[in-house]
């Protein structure tokens, strides 16, 4: 069963379809940056899914639905049908919308394999708006943990690991390749646990001198090693009542795991030099990004079985492709050097960053947004290549389109208009232009959706649905044959709460 009002599946259905993916259509870029991360999910493969300016409905856990809404999307949509191991997607014969899939140009019937879409794909609509077509393994919820974003399946199902074993005191093992968040994740089970209102202690064992280290975890008294002038408290007793997080567990010194599994088993330590063994209550946290099972490697195989108690495995940034333009958007807003400005992307390079194999994960990409807004406001605009640094590693990517044009140029730094320059008639036309689509009228004007509200509230010639009385909507649905659009237009009111009012007589 579905709810055509939000487009997300109802649990009866998750139910009846538990062991089958849904194909995921989420929004990685769009000239309106809060209508990022939305989703639509196709919950009936039998029946052929339109995509055009205003259907399907995407939204976000809990949000309200809406089409795509953007001027340079066509109303005749392009049809997606399932077919024997994919999909096929038909463009419409009646458009001039410029239509790329993987960053290529297509114009005729082209086929997806269900591998491809695996990997995740990439939907460019109108050189503005981008999707990624991909598989999701359970509904999209609102399961939030600061810090750790993402939208599709394995970033959801992360976040579920986070929260269920932050309730717990038990050792936490993060795996996962260099960059893709295991100290996000460590602060993350912290904040959500009870030992919140304490700090966090974090050190990276590759750091600690190898002949220091135990005095480092454990402390020391005076006179316990050379040079121990006073007695000094470790890592563990500055972890008291709180979370102490090992990252790089792997370079642990040989002599130092013996006594991090005496810790895990019996709770205590004792203090080089010390004659009594101190009770620990800090809650241990170890990240790596090394192989620790295998036997060459030389870690005490003991000690890793009392690590992962419960191990989270971070998926690389390759494998869940769909959230990397929630984080560009991410990054971009909270980057130390944006000017606060809301940038324009165009669509061929926000597909290069989502079809690029990112070997050093969310770091990676975030020192390539870091570059994006250093360069940007020269010329010639950058290049993707050099904004990954990654000039001899061209074959990570899957091919894409190339430069940027002078027009992309231009939009990526243009910036929103300011709501006292529109005029009353602008504003009318572009309702009209959209249908009286809020957001494909915010869009024509270059504001965002909120500002598009506000003049709206304030315009006199565009009525409140509060003010029509059910008699004028009911003739004027006559009038117009049913169509909503049209009926909107006549009754001067925008489209959405029509429908929505409409849906509940």
């Amino acid at each position: 069963m579905i709810n055509s009002d939000f487009t997300i599946p109802s649990p009866s259905f998750a139910g009846a379809q538990k062991d089958v993916p849904l194909l995921a259509l989420s929004i990685a870029w769009h000239p309106d940056a809060m209508r990022i991360g939305e989703q639509f999910l196709w919950a009936d493969p039998s029946t052929p899914l339109d995509l055009s300016r205003f259907e399907p409905l995407f939204r976000r856990p809990g949000g309200e639905a809406g089409g795509l809404a953007y001027g340079g999307i066509s109303r005749a949509p392009l049809r997606i049908t399932q077919s024997q191991g994919g999909i096929v997607i038909q463009p419409s014969g009646n458009t001039r919308m410029a239509l790329e899939i993987n960053g290529n140009d297509i114009s005729e019937s082209t086929f997806l394999s269900h591998e491809q879409i695996t990997a995740g794909a990439v939907l460019s609509l109108g050189r503005m708006v981008v999707l990624c077509l991909h598989w999701m393994h359970c509904l999209p919820r609102d399961n939030p943990v600061d810090g750790w974003l993402g939208i599709g399946s394995a970033a959801i199902a992360t976040r579920d690991q986070i929260r269920q074993v932050a309730k717990t005191d038990v050792s936490v093992l993060l795996m996962g390749e260099t960059g893709t968040g295991k100290e996000v994740a460590a602060r993350g089970i912290h904040r959500l646990s009870r030992r919140a209102k304490a700090r966090l202690v974090s050190v990276n064992m590759a750091t600690l001198n190898e002949s220091l280290a135990a005095a480092d975890l454990f402390g020391a008294t005076r006179g316990a090693y050379t040079g121990a002038q006073t007695a000094r408290s470790g890592l563990f007793a500055e972890a008291e009542d709180s979370t102490l997080f090992l990252d790089e567990v792997g370079n642990t010194p040989a002599a130092v795991q013996p006594m991090l599994l005496r810790v895990l088993e019996t709770g205590e330590y004792r203090p080089l030099g010390a004659a009594h063994d101190v009770r620990s209550s800090a809650r241990l946290i170890t990240a790596t990004d090394q192989n620790l099972y295998d036997t060459g490697f030389m870690f005490n195989q003991a000690l890793l079985c009392r690590l992962e108690s419960f191990t989270i495995h971070l998926p690389p940034l390759r494998e869940r492709r769909e959230d990397i333009g929630t984080l560009i958007a991410h990054l971009l807003a909270s980057s130390n050097l944006s000017t606060g400005v809301e940038l324009q992307l165009p669509a061929s390079l926000i597909a290069q960053f989502i079809l690029y194999d990112w070997p050093g994960n969310v770091r990676q990409l975030t020192h390539a947004v870091n570059r994006l807004l250093l360069l940007l406001p020269g010329e010639p605009a950058p290049d993707f290549y050099t904004l990954v640094d990654a000039r001899a590693d061209a074959a990570r990517i899957r091919p894409a389109t190339g430069a940027l044009s002078s027009v992309a140029r231009a939009s990526a730094v243009s910036g929103r208009r300011r709501l006292v320059d529109l005029t009353q008639a602008e504003i009318l036309a572009a309702m009209e232009k959209n249908d009286w689509h809020i957001q494909g009228a915010a869009q024509t004007l270059g504001i965002s959706r909120p500002s598009m509200y506000k003049l709206l509230e304030a315009h006199p010639q565009i009525r409140n649905l509060d003010s029509i009385s059910l008699e004028e909507i009911r003739q004027a649905m006559v009038d117009c044959g049913g169509n909503v659009e049209r009926c909107a237009s006549r009754l001067k009111t925008p489209a959405e709460p029509l429908r929505r009012y409409l849906r509940v007589l």
